[in-house]
This record gives C-alpha cells, structure tokens and sequence, in this order.
C-alpha cells in the first residue's frame, strides 16, 4: 500500500463516497493513484470553487465527510472562498493539496505557484479548517491521517492534508480508524438532569434544530424526542430543509420578523428555547421582533451545552439527545400546532407574467404531483424562494452566503445520493458557476435547474433601488444548453413555466435549464418581509 492509497482507504472507512477534483501538476501522481486504484469515485469538475461546493453539498446531504483534491496554489488558494463557507457552515469537508516534492524549493529559485513561502498555503489553510497534516513522512502519516480525519468528524468542519508529490508512492502502513474521545458519563448525566428540569418547569417551552443536527446524523432521534416529549419544533433559517419527511412533527421555520407571527410569537415567547445544534449568528436570530432572552436559550453546538450562566464542556449533541431519549417519558401537553407559513398562492398556468412566487408554487405542485426532489438553492432571492416551498431537503449557503454555489451542489447532491436534484439559481450567480453544468453528459447526471433571470443582481438592488451596478446582461442561457449536452428553455409566462418543468420531469437522462424570466423588482414575499424587517432594525 503506497501512501496516497492508505489516505484514500481511510476516507473511504470514515463514510465518503466521492472526490471532487482538479487535477495540476502537483497532484498528478495522486489524481493518478486515484485514477488507478477506484477506491473512491473520482468527479474532475472546471473550477475549483465548484469542486469545493460540490463536495460540501455532498457532505450536507449525506451527514457524512465530503471531499476535494486539488493542486499546489493556484488550484488551492482558488479554492479558499468554498472552504471558508464549510468552515462557517459547519461542514465536514476534506481538503487535499498535492505538493512541491520534499526536495524541491531548496536551489534559491521560487516555484511556480508559490505565494510567499513553501509554508505560505499551510498557514492559510490552517486559519479556515479545524486539524492539518503535510503527509511529508510515510512513518508518521498513518497516525497523522487518523487524528485530522477523527477531527473532520468529531468536530463537522474541514480540515487539511498536504501530500508531496514524491510521496504519493512512498509504501506506507494503513491509517487506524480515527479514535473518537468519550465525554464523561457523570458530565451527560448532569446536563441532561439539568435541561429535563428546565423543559419541566418551563410554561411555553419550544425547540429549535439547525445544521449540526443533519450534520452529525440525529434527525430521527431529534425527530423522536420532539414527539416523545411533546413539544413544538421549528427550525432555524440556516436549518431549512431539517425533518422534511412527510409525517414530520415540524411546525415551520422561525424566520423573525419574515416569517409566520405564529411562529414568530411561538419562539420569541418561549420561556425555554432548546437550540440543538443552532448556530447564533444574524442569519439566524438578526430579524427577531422582539430580542430573545438568552436566560430563557438551552444552546446545544460545537460539543458543549449552554444553559443560563452554567457550561457543560464536552458533551456532545448526540449524547445530550440520547440521554433526553433514555428514559423519558413525561410528556408536556402539547400547545396548539401552529399553521405552517402560508403556502403560495394554488399555480394557475396562465399567461401572467413569473414571479419568484409563482416559481414556488409551481415547484410545490410539481413535488405534489411527481414527488419531491433534493433542492439547492444558491444566494439570493432563490433561496427565500426555497423558504416557500414547504418541508423539502435543501442545501444552501444560508450564512456564509456565497454566490455561485446552487449547480455545483446540486451536482454535489446528485453525485452523493443518486437522486435528481432541483436547483435555483439567480443569473448573477449562474453566471459564476452555471458552466459546470457541461460535466453532466461525462457522468450521467440530470438536474433540472431554474434560473431566476432578472438580468439583475435583484438582492442587492432590494437594498439599493436606484443602483445601477446590480443591472446585468441577458445572457441567454437556455440557448447555452445544448452545446453544453443538456436541453434548454426560456419562459416568460406561467403556462411556459410549468410546461417547461413537466417536460424536465418527463425527461430524465440530461440535465435541464428553464431560463424563467422574472421582471426587475419581482421578488418573493419572504424576500420582502426580511429586507422591510432588517431596515426597521438598523434604524431603531
């Protein structure tokens, strides 16, 4: 066993299913033991922020690590920006640079390359990922994989290897399976005790899931908690598509002042708000109506529990919710199930002009009718979108917010699940990444993506209405589908719109792009409701 393939053995046994790349001379030798050796699938995408969206999505959507492999340089400081948005998001993304040799670097000459120093993307990378390893020792390297790999895990962020390319052959010893530490029973005990008392005492007691419980797999037991205590659940913003089974209990998704005032009032008069795995940031909490009592939040993440003045230091969400489960069994009297978010208005195909909320309905009564999809949605008014689709799985960058990440996800998702992916995307962001759609035909994969072609960069001229800079060309991109080995089509109306996504549905096998064209200024009612509401914050 050579070195590259004790690396890829081990990220196979910790649950990826694929790597994203693209190949540069300082990773050939890899790319070529992973050509050679199949022991993970190898996906070459166009651009590296593509491939470290891609391998992101995969990750969200199987609660499983996602990787990418890249080159020295420029290929791994192009993809810094996609790595960043992982680190921010809680994702478990593997991050693999092929390197100069051992020996190279040391005869006065700079590299091709390099930035500052041989060390200089080490020290980058060392800022936006959570353990790093240079694989610059076969000896060493097995336990070095191991500890990053258990941290990629243990601590749902990414992390780093560097890999010498006159190492990729080296024999070396295959990497233990990671160790994962074990928090103090007595420590669960204790926190658990401690938010069973509080959840008891509480009148109007409310929880709240967000992106580490997809992350760390809990769904099911979150899922089966709720209904075995009898309490409301809603998700956060950055949490939309959590619990989106059919019979979920979930009541909606708490959007502030944007969202449903039932759910609204729900969470922001909870006298006991259990956040499993919710990420405080403005994303999640900066539009509340009114500001929430941090004495009355039980907040679960990154491996410790918060409680009023009182922090449990390692214990982990799983085993919080695993100690709530074991055992219990009084039940709160549940309160009135709150009304979801009014939906979209019934989609009537007519000749009206499309609005974003007539994608939305359109999109609805497709899933009503053919079943759901998978979605992805990029940054935008696409993804408040989303918001409106009802319960429906769904990856996006909700508070990184980077544009250009909705087609490679949904490849990502396509790639990881085998299921087809719907993806909403804006014409600013598609002009970014939209391109990677020409993978498809090489890999069999088919998503139906819409964009929202505004010609406009509309959420930002939401915030700035005589801007000029956010007006952007027509590209015409359904004509841009078939060179690409898909099908294309623009519409204008409604009657086109749910044509052209019946015809996507009718027609697996190539990917579909349906260039609705949305007037400027037409944005989603969610869309509305949060800027309106972010406006009155700033100006209290």
């Amino acid at each position: 066993m050579n070195l590259a393939e004790s690396l890829l053995g081990a990220l196979k046994r910790a649950g990826v299913g694929q790597v994203f790349g693209i190949p540069g001379d300082f990773a050939l030798p890899l790319f070529t033991v992973m050509e050679r050796s199949a022991i993970l699938p190898l996906h070459t995408l166009s651009h590296e922020p593509a491939v470290g969206f891609a391998a992101d999505a995969a990750a969200r959507i199987t609660s499983r690590p996602g990787a990418m492999a890249v080159t020295w340089g420029a290929g791994a400081l192009n993809a810094v920006n996609a790595v960043a948005s992982a680190y921010a998001e809680q994702v478990p993304l593997v991050v693999i640079s092929g390197a100069p040799g051992t020996h190279e670097g040391r005869g006065g000459l700079g590299l091709h390359h390099q930035v500052k120093t041989l060390d200089s993307q080490f020290l980058i990378y060392r800022e936006i990922t959570c353990d790093q390893a240079r694989l610059d020792d076969p000896r060493l390297a097995p336990e070095a994989i191991s500890r990053v790999l258990g941290n990629c895990i243990q601590r749902s962020r990414p992390v780093y290897f560097e890999l010498p390319r006159d190492l990729v052959d080296a024999e070396c010893a295959a990497a233990p399976d990671p160790v994962m530490p074990t928090a103090s029973p007595e420590a669960i005990a204790e926190c658990v005790a401690e938010v069973r008392a509080r959840l008891a005492a509480a009148r109007a007691p409310v929880v709240m899931v967000c992106v580490e419980v997809r992350r760390f797999g809990l769904e099911a037991r979150v899922e089966q908690l709720v209904r075995q205590l009898g309490l409301p659940v809603v998700t956060s913003f950055m949490g939309r598509g959590l619990l989106a089974g059919p019979d979920s209990p979930l009541l909606g998704t708490y959007l502030g002042v944007a969202g449903d005032p039932a759910i609204t009032d729900l969470v922001e008069r909870s006298d006991c708000l259990l956040l499993l795995g919710v990420i405080p940031s403005d994303t999640n909490f900066g539009i509340s109506e009114t500001r929430l009592d941090p004495r009355a939040m039980l907040l679960a993440r990154d491996g410790a529990v918060r409680i009023g003045h009182h922090r449990y230091a390692d214990v982990p969400l799983a085993a919080l919710v695993d100690g709530l489960l074991d055992g219990t069994t009084t039940r709160h009297t549940p309160l009135p199930l709150v009304p979801e978010p009014q939906a979209p208005q019934v989609f009537v195909a007519d000749e009206a002009g499309i609005t974003p909320a007539d994608v939305a309905a359109a999109i609805q009564e497709l899933f009503r009718r053919h079943g759901p999809m998978p979605m992805a949605a990029d940054m935008g008014d696409c993804l408040f979108t989303a918001l409106d689709i009802g319960h429906a799985e769904l990856v996006a960058p909700g508070y990184y917010a980077s544009m250009g990440y909705g087609v490679p996800a949904g490849l990502g998702v396509q790639a990881a699940t085998g299921r087809r992916p719907l993806v909403l995307v804006g014409d600013g962001a598609f002009q970014m990444t939209g391109w990677e759609l020409g993978n498809c035909r090489r890999y069999g994969w088919d998503p139906i993506v819409v964009v929202f072609n505004n010609q406009s960069w509309e959420m930002m001229r939401v915030f700035e209405p005589d801007s000029r800079y956010s007006e952007l060309d027509d590209w015409n991109f359904a004509a841009c589908a078939e060179p690409l080995g898909g099908e294309g089509v623009r519409v204008h109306t409604r009657a086109g719109l749910w044509q052209a996504l019946e015809q996507a549905v009718a027609s697996p096998g190539k990917f579909w792009l349906i260039d609705a064209m949305i007037p400027r200024g037409a944005i989603s009612p969610t869309l509305g409701r949060y800027v309106a509401g972010l406006k009155r914050k700033r100006n209290r």
